[in-house]
């Protein structure tokens, strides 16, 4: 009965999103004040100044690296909008000549990993949604255009995995690239589906998606693990398209060359600026000038990607000052657009903090912790994919159990911690939102929508089986 009272504002969330179907903010902040309601009357540990301060310190410096990778984040996806970006790089890709399995391999393992994992937001469906919508049949196009979002949950330069790993209390590239591990059994299981949906049903084809799907895996764990998961989910996604563009090159089915877009130099930028601030970390060091430290958590500013797309942002502004009228408009769209989202991930990291400093989440641990490894990695994953599903956003789903498992021995934190990281990601890019997003952007009818909602649905429970099954394999 204790452990249901302790874990009771988790439920009260999953039941504002579930049942009364509220925003997630409104579910973040019931949760929160929940949480101290308890803690008041005594449900958990005893009240005390300290461990209230303790808690709002780590949510604090917890909220402040996601902010400073959020809002310039959505900056420069405001000013990649308004430029036409992504509209330039969907008529380079119809011009390429790629066969049916280079298509798909091309945009589901190379091409909205590539964005999505420099950006975040959902914003590689601004591009794939109009690109996919002109090579494939409508209802394929919108499930094979969800079907490329759910692969990649190292969004925004990853984001979540630093934001996991802080709160798990583990290095971050190597939780990073144990999620490659546990997210690898997904890449490939998506990576079927849309080959299927695309009609494309050969053995020779899967043959062609097992070589893809290998060095996907092969660089993104060799990149988060030595250069960390802000450019891993870049590199994987980079390598694949430029390999599928070079094989279609050497067959002769490509006319045009590998030349990138002209237009589309933001992307490029970005990727130059977050390798060179790595390298400049590498020799120098340079990120333990400045750490913000809280009570259990620390951040370096500098070694944020944040500062990447800060840069990008400027040198955006200031490429654009000429060509484009002044828009005073820009701060107010971008308040708005981040305001949502900040808030959310504010109150579902006090809630967070909040129960493990007040002792909330010790009868969950002491649960985890009287189960074997291979039973508790179900749990782990279901906890994952649900936080994930529920908020929509894989550092949100974090929030909620990463601490949890932070409390966990440490022989086998860090697979949990990768099972939790892999399960909410992948979640989380097919959850409600990012549907509604795919819904928007191809303006379609009520029918689509509940067909498309169960669409997304069934992939979460592909992806979720697929990160135990993965998890399993890599434990033994």
């Amino acid at each position: 009965m204790a452990n249901l009272v302790h874990l009771s504002p988790v439920l009260l969330v999953m039941f504002t999103l579930m049942v009364l179907r509220r925003p997630p903010v409104q579910a973040a902040i019931a949760g929160t004040a929940l949480v101290v309601i308890l803690w008041l009357a005594g449900a958990a540990d005893a009240w005390q100044a300290g461990t209230l301060i303790a808690a709002g310190q780590d949510t604090a410096v917890l909220f402040l690296s996601t902010a400073f990778v959020i809002v310039p984040g959505m900056a420069f996806v405001i000013l990649i909008e308004r430029l036409g970006v992504n509209l330039v790089l969907s008529r380079w890709v119809q011009s390429l000549g790629l066969d049916r399995t280079q298509q798909v391999v091309f945009i589901v393992l190379g091409l909205a990993p590539l964005l999505e994992a420099m950006t975040g937001f959902g914003v590689s469906l601004i591009a794939t949604v109009p690109l996919l919508l002109s090579l494939f049949e409508r209802r394929v196009a919108l499930r094979m255009a969800l079907t490329g979002m759910a692969i990649m949950p190292w969004g925004t330069l990853g984001l979540a995995t630093v934001i996991g790993a802080s709160l798990a209390h583990l290095d971050a590239a190597a939780l990073a690239s144990t999620s490659a591990l546990t997210s690898s059994f997904v890449f490939l299981a998506l990576g079927a589906v849309a080959l299927y949906l695309a009609g494309v049903r050969e053995i020779k084809a899967l043959g062609v998606l097992g070589t893809f799907w290998l060095v996907f895996i092969g660089v993104l764990y060799g990149a988060s693990r030595w250069l960390g998961p802000e450019v891993a989910g870049v590199a994987s996604g980079f390598v694949v398209a430029f390999s599928v563009l070079l094989w279609a090159l050497l067959r002769g089915r490509q006319s045009t060359g590998l030349q990138w877009p002209r237009e589309a130099w933001p992307y490029l930028a970005l990727i130059v600026c977050i390798v060179a601030l790595k390298l400049l970390s590498a020799f120098t060091h340079w990120e333990n000038l400045w750490v913000v430290q809280g009570a259990q958590v620390l951040w370096k500013p500098l070694a944020s990607p944040g500062v990447a797309l800060t840069l990008v942002l400027i040198g955006l502004l200031l490429g654009t000052r000429h060509s484009e009228p002044s828009d005073s408009g820009l701060l107010l769209g971008l308040a708005l657009r981040v305001k949502r989202p900040l808030l959310t991930i504010f109150f579902f990291l006090a809630m967070s903090q909040l129960m493990v400093k007040a002792g909330f989440l010790a009868g969950l641990v002491q649960m985890l912790t009287g189960l074997a490894p291979s039973a508790v990695m179900p749990l782990i994953a279901g906890f994952g994919a649900l936080s994930g599903y529920m908020t929509g956003s894989n550092v949100g789903g974090n929030a909620i159990f990463m601490p949890a498992i932070a409390l966990l021995p440490e022989t086998s934190r860090l697979l949990l911690a990768a099972v939790q990281n892999s399960a909410a990601g992948h979640a989380a890019l097919g959850s409600l939102s990012i549907v509604m997003l795919v819904l928007g952007l191809a303006k379609t009818s009520a029918q689509e929508e509940g067909e498309l909602v169960r669409f997304g649905f069934g992939l979460v429970c592909l992806n979720t089986l697929m990160v135990v099954l993965a998890a399993w394999v890599w434990m033994f």
